[in-house]
Formats: structure tokens, C-alpha cells, sequence
């Protein structure tokens, strides 16, 4: 069975639109990715759910997730449009289930849904959301995952939590997709995440490409799905990789050059692999072996030159089927 490919359009948030001045042409090369990959066969396309750049807040471009969901639905004609993942923090989750139930039905049933308990200090109290501790980010997740997943399956949904209430309030269209929109869950904190997962989710995202990391993971999500009699084998195990192809024969720390900055060679393998597509798959492989079906990627510099998305398309996602 042909393993799914997602890829990451560049939205500003890892400084990937800085080469470009002018913000309409920055929307229009993301936009750019987004068609490419819906051409090339990939399964989705993905934004983060960020308002401040990394590794340090800047003044630059970061387009709002949500907007661009909605805008890259009406795009796009094939591909799946996901947020890896929207932070729970920052929207009113009645509210974002009724923004995620309009874009499904705008994308045709296109909508992957990703929720996160939410991380960036910076920005939660840039924006003013405050920062809780965890323990209450987490409480607030716990509840947003109930309510999203009344209000796609309850005419007259009510809910009264420590940290949200609803009292009947009426979502309709409540998507397209059956019986609800695809619900991604980030995370893979093994008491309460990987659980919600289990009870709630169609997909969960973990792992970050490491082989041991993803086998723990799946072996916790399997426990929590025997637990609560849900069918661990319907559940989407995806995990996310940074990739730097280069070509056969390449000096790779000439290749990474560019992308790199002044980050050195040795620091840029620790977050991205780097190889050919050949050595790429290869790496893939104990990937799926321990578990994950479903492979989501980041490549640097596409929005200059989107050639890598065409690449991995033709010479990494065939060796995996």
C-alpha cells in the first residue's frame, strides 16, 4: 500500500518568505507550492498555526493560519489542507469549530483538522492570551477536544468545563467529511494527548522522524485504543521530518550552504536529514517499520526554487509504495 505524503508550504514562519519583498508575491509563492504539490501526487499540504518567526521573533512576514487554510482550500482542487497544528490558545474552540466546519465545506471535504495544546510563550503574550502552565494549557485541551467534537456531531451541544462552556449552540454545516471533518491531534504526551487521541482523533502526529520515539509512541496510543475499545488500526500515525535532498555526488555541506546561513553543518544535520533521495528513503524505511503511516515533510527554500517539491515527488515517494 502506497504510503501518503504531506509537505509544509512556505507561510513565513521559519523565515522561508524573506527573500521576497513584497507580501503579495509572498502569498503568491506560497500559493505557488501549495498548486505544485497538488499536481505532484502529495496527499496534503500543511501550515503551522504561528504568529512570531523562529528560532527568534522578527519583523517579518507570518501568514495567519487559518486565513490562508481557507484561501489554499479555494486554490488547490485535489490536495488535503492541513495545520500541523492549530493552537488551542488562541481561538475560542466553539468558534474554530465552526471555522473548520465552513472550510471543509469550502475545500470540498479537503479539511485536515490539527489541534495542539499550544507552546510559543513569545507570542501567546504578545497576542495577550496570557501563558498558563501547563498543566492548565493542557486542562484547556482536554476540553477544546470535547466541545470541537460535540459541535461537529450534536445538533445542541452543551458543555460545561472547568475552562470553556457552550450551551447549545447550532453549527450547521457541520462539514462535509462523514461523520466529521478529519481531526489531527499534535503532541505525543502519552497521559493526556496520546489518550484524546484515542477518543477523539482520526490522526495523530508524533515522533518527529525518530524510529524509537514513534515505536513508543504507538505502542502508548495502542494501550489508550484498547482501553476506551477504539480500533487503533483506523487511527493516521504521522510523523514530521525536515529534508534537504541533494544530488548524487554533492558535497553536502556545500549544498546546505544557503539554506544554512550561519548555522553549521554539523547543527543542520541535528534538525534536518539531509541526502539524496535514494539515502532519503532508506531513512524512511524504520520510520514505517515502527509504526507511522504517514509521512509529512519540510523542505528548505521552496518558495525561490520549488524544484525539491517536484524531486521528492518523482524520486523519494515512489520508493516507499
Amino acid at each position: 500500500m502506497a504510503v501518503p505524503f504531506g509537505i509544509f508550504v512556505p507561510q513565513g514562519w521559519r523565515m522561508d518568505l524573506v527573500e521576497i519583498a513584497d507580501p503579495i508575491e509572498q502569498y503568491e509563492a506560497m500559493t505557488r507550492v501549495a498548486q505544485l504539490a497538488d499536481q505532484m501526487g502529495y496527499d496534503s499540504i500543511w501550515v503551522y498555526d504561528h504568529f512570531h518567526t523562529v528560532p527568534t521573533p522578527e519583523l517579518a512576514t507570518t501568514f495567519e493560519c487559518w486565513t490562508i487554510t481557507a484561501g489554499l482550500a479555494r486554490d488547490t482542487r485535489r490536495v488535503r489542507i492541513g495545520q500541523m497544528v492549530t493552537c488551542n490558545g488562541y481561538r475560542n474552540p466553539a468558534l474554530l469549530a465552526k471555522m473548520a466546519s465552513t472550510v471543509d465545506v469550502m475545500s470540498h471535504g479537503r479539511l485536515y483538522f490539527g489541534l495542539g495544546a499550544g507552546w510559543y510563550e513569545h507570542e501567546w503574550r504578545a497576542y495577550g492570551y496570557g501563558f498558563p502552565e501547563t498543566p492548565v494549557r493542557m486542562g484547556m485541551f482536554r476540553e477544546a477536544c470535547a466541545i470541537i467534537h460535540k459541535m461537529w456531531t450534536e445538533e445542541y451541544p452543551i458543555f460545561q468545563g472547568k475552562y470553556y462552556q457552550i450551551d447549545r449552540p447550532i453549527n450547521e454545516p457541520k462539514g462535509v467529511q462523514q461523520p466529521h471533518p478529519s481531526f489531527w491531534i499534535g503532541g505525543g504526551g502519552e497521559r493526556v494527548t496520546l489518550r484524546l487521541v484515542a477518543r477523539y482523533a482520526n490522526a495523530a502526529n508524533f515522533g518527529g522522524g525518530d524510529p524509537e520515539v514513534i515505536r513508543q509512541k504507538c505502542a502508548v496510543l495502542r494501550r489508550h485504543c484498547e482501553e476506551l475499545g477504539r480500533n487503533y488500526d483506523e487511527i493516521i500515525r504521522s510523523t514530521s521530518i525536515n529534508v534537504h535532498l541533494i544530488a548524487p555526488g554533492d558535497d553536502a555541506e556545500r549544498a546546505t550552504a544557503q539554506a544554512r546561513g550561519q548555522t553549521s553543518f554539523e547543527d543542520y544535520r541535528r534538525s534536518f536529514w539531509v541526502g539524496t533521495p535514494e539515502q532519503i528513503a532508506e531513512r524512511l524505511q524504520p520510520v514505517l517499520e515502527a509504526g507511522a503511516n504517514y509521512i509529512i515533510v519540510y523542505l528548505p527554500r521552496v518558495a525561490y526554487d520549488p524544484e525539491p517539491v517536484r524531486i521528492f515527488a518523482r524520486e523519494v515517494m515512489p520508493r516507499l509504495r
